[in-house]
């Protein structure tokens, strides 16, 4: 195994890890989750 096949497996292995969380964060489940999170700064105490 040379650099060359480690650096596409890298890459290949990120572009996986990038999309998997892209897909987790626009998951429709968990928009409520995220509309809650993302009103915390605005609500007082």
């Amino acid at each position: 195994m040379d650099i060359t096949t480690m650096r596409i497996a890298a890459t290949l292995v990120s572009m996986a890890l990038f999309i998997g969380i892209w897909w987790w964060a626009y998951a429709r489940r968990n928009q409520e989750r995220f509309d809650e999170a993302a009103q915390l700064p605005f609500q007082q105490d």
